[in-house]
């Protein structure tokens, strides 16, 4: 298995991003990682590492560049009545981020139903965000120390739609970022959906800790 490559900015993808190559010629499985903000495409390299040796992992960049190697996918102000994201550009990158998927399934011969979504913190906001409103382009979603935001409410796919979609959500009992009840609300959005499901709470802050990167793993392999 080769490890994770250059930065790919090619037209035929609608986003710049890095990717780990199959050991196969043709990858079995795609895997899609979202880096929260502030971050980059590299912070979820270490959890690509244990992913099946034949599924293309791949790490898009955020559009919107806040620093010297730090991306996001909107920007957002924290309030004293909780976040308050840019819609507009919450919605571009939704955008932005299903057309990359797009690409990426017909360049690499990938169906969706091999396909997963997965994001740390504001990734794991697009994650939500992308399979939700267009659940065929993937086939699940995990939303690592992240929310669903509210305001998606509208774009959501109808239960018919969202019948063969599962997801995965882990969260921060002491996340003082996002706090604990963004995972207690996701989870009882998902049960109202119904969307099946994983919500585990672990004994942590704002971050991907052993025992929930552990977790992930096994979900994402249909072990949990």
């Amino acid at each position: 298995m080769t490890g994770i490559g250059p930065l790919i900015a090619d037209p035929q993808f609608a986003l710049r991003l890095r990717m780990r190559a199959p050991a196969a010629q043709k990858p079995a499985s795609l895997l899609v990682l979202l880096h929260g903000v502030g971050g980059n495409e590299t912070n979820l390299v270490e959890l690509a590492a244990d992913v099946a040796a034949d599924t293309l992992v791949v790490f898009p960049r955020g559009p919107l560049q806040l620093g010297q190697e730090q991306f996001a996918w909107f920007r957002v102000a924290f309030t004293a009545s909780g976040p308050q994201p840019d819609l507009h550009e919450a919605e571009q990158s939704r955008q932005l981020l299903i057309h990359c998927i797009e690409q990426l399934q017909a360049q690499y011969a990938i169906e969706p139903r091999r396909t997963t979504i997965a994001g740390f913190s504001q990734g794991g906001i697009m994650s939500a965000s992308v399979a939700l409103t267009a659940p065929e382009r993937v086939a699940a979603f995990a939303v690592l120390c992240g929310r669903i935001l509210p305001e998606i409410e509208s774009d959501i796919a109808d239960p018919a739609r969202l019948s063969s979609l599962r997801a995965f959500i882990g969260h921060g009992q002491y996340d003082t970022k996002l706090p604990v009840f963004w995972a207690e609300r996701s989870d009882a959005w998902l049960n109202r959906l119904g969307v099946a499901h994983v919500a585990r709470i672990y004994a942590t802050g704002h971050e991907l800790g052993e025992e929930m990167r552990s977790d992930f793993l096994r979900w994402l392999n249909h072990d949990a």
